[in-house]
């Protein structure tokens, strides 16, 4: 009886199969249809403006095209002329070298400005959401071109800071006319938009159990003590999350030295980030075959740096089973 009862369930569904794959698409996947319908608009964008680009610079940077003399004619197939011409070009190699420099000492100096701002906020003190909100702001601003023209005016021969060292009757530098200081500059503004990777902190130091802490200063630990054992361990997915994001983000820096310096990348090439060599090379020189190979190699060390820092989490970022 089972086996017929087995039999005559199939029929139904195979009957209902047919019946169903006899009508229309709309209706047979209303769901699927309406999804693709509401997802239009984000294909088209990510086709026109990030796929399509991405092949077509691709493709100009084996190519030498350059954009005011071949604006009327196709671009000349080179191959990987562009990309070994980069490893002879010595402005290329200097604008690397400040990069890296820029990133390695403005990236772990923002996150601990970070961090030490949300240990102070997870206390609980009045005004909470308003000193969070004040602290954010420089975040909003950081690369808005306002921003780096005060910085500009603060940092200037007669600025705000030499301005303050001459109370105390010090004569302060060109800081950013002189190649020794105009990068600590930049630097100093990148720090001092520390407000995104505080609030990430901030809330991260909010999921960590109170017991925790509690039942640690019973044993009498101290508060580096507990900071260290407690603290930093639980943390660190969002340390680890907050230094891939802020690397990014700091290798593509370009608002800054670009006001800073006047768009020279100056004194004597100490500000030329990578980012801003780039522009040169395109939109100065009209270069465009050898910026977008510029472009692809950036991504690459941007890639080949960020797998770096996934390989090298797996020794000191703990998560919680």
């Amino acid at each position: 009886m089972s086996s017929i009862g087995e039999l005559r369930a199939v029929a139904r569904q195979s009957g209902s199969a047919r019946r169903e794959k006899g009508l229309p698409f709309r209706k047979r996947f209303p769901d699927a249809v309406q999804g693709y319908l509401f997802l239009a608009p984000w294909l088209v964008g990510l086709v026109a403006f990030t796929v399509g680009p991405m092949i077509v610079s691709f493709y100009l940077s084996l190519t030498d095209y350059h954009l005011l003399r071949n604006a009327r004619t196709a671009p000349a197939f080179i191959g990987l002329e562009n990309y070994t011409r980069m490893f002879e070009d010595p402005r290329l190699l200097k604008s690397l070298e400040v990069t890296v420099v820029y990133v390695v000492t403005s990236v772990p100096l923002q996150l601990a400005l970070a961090l030490a701002v949300a240990l102070l906020l997870d206390k609980g003190m009045r005004g909470l959401p308003l000193y969070r909100s004040v602290f954010y702001l420089p975040s909003l601003f950081g690369g808005s071109v306002a921003v780096a023209i005060l910085w500009r005016q603060v940092f200037g021969q007669t600025g705000l800071v030499n301005q303050l060292l001459a109370l105390f009757g010090i004569e302060g530098p060109g800081w950013i006319s002189h190649p020794d200081t105009a990068l600590s500059t930049i630097v100093i503004l990148h720090v001092w938009t520390f407000g995104s990777p505080m609030v990430i902190f901030l809330a991260g130091l909010r999921q960590i159990p109170g017991d925790l802490y509690e039942a640690a200063q019973m044993d009498g630990a101290s508060p580096v003590r507990r900071f260290r054992s407690i603290t930093v361990p639980l943390l660190t997915p969002i340390l680890f999350f907050n230094l891939v994001l802020q690397t990014i983000f700091a290798f593509q820096s370009f608002t800054q030295a670009f006001i800073v310096s006047g768009g020279t990348g100056g004194p004597v090439d100490s500000t030329l980030f990578y980012s801003l060599y780039l522009y040169q090379t395109g939109f100065t020189k009209f270069q465009m075959g050898y910026a977008s190979a510029m472009a692809w190699f950036l991504l690459v060390v941007i890639g080949l740096v960020t797998a770096v820092n996934f390989w090298l989490s797996k020794y000191w970022v703990f998560y919680e089973d």
